[in-house]
């Protein structure tokens, strides 16, 4: 069984690897954030063989949650710079409520 020092290296490699991944799609270095992908793929891969088994009390649960939650802020925010319409599209649907969307869109009621 793994120690949760290496549990939680493991998901802290992650989460770096997240944000550098945000720092080249923020530079447009579109072959590096691929082979950054690549990385992240296989250390997640990796998390998943050792994620079942390991105890954690509260403070552990805080820590991993702060952890994906950052991995996951890293992800929407590469998604809206490689894809600028997809965030303009969820700024739109954010902005107003579902009904009201459907009426400017097509004129539903």
């Amino acid at each position: 069984m793994n120690s949760k020092a290496d549990y939680f290296a493991r998901y802290e490699a992650i989460a770096a690897v997240s944000q550098r991944m945000l720092s080249a799609a923020r530079r447009a270095l579109w072959a590096e954030l691929t082979d950054l992908q690549e990385e992240y793929r296989v250390l997640v891969d990796n998390l998943l063989e050792v994620d079942a088994g390991i105890s954690l009390d509260e403070h552990d649960r805080l820590r991993k949650y702060d952890l994906v939650r950052q991995i996951l802020a890293d992800d929407a925010a590469i998604r809206d710079l490689v894809n600028p319409s997809v965030a303009r599209l969820s700024a739109f649907f954010s902005a107003r409520r579902p009904a009201h969307v459907l009426q400017e869109l097509f004129g539903a009621r």
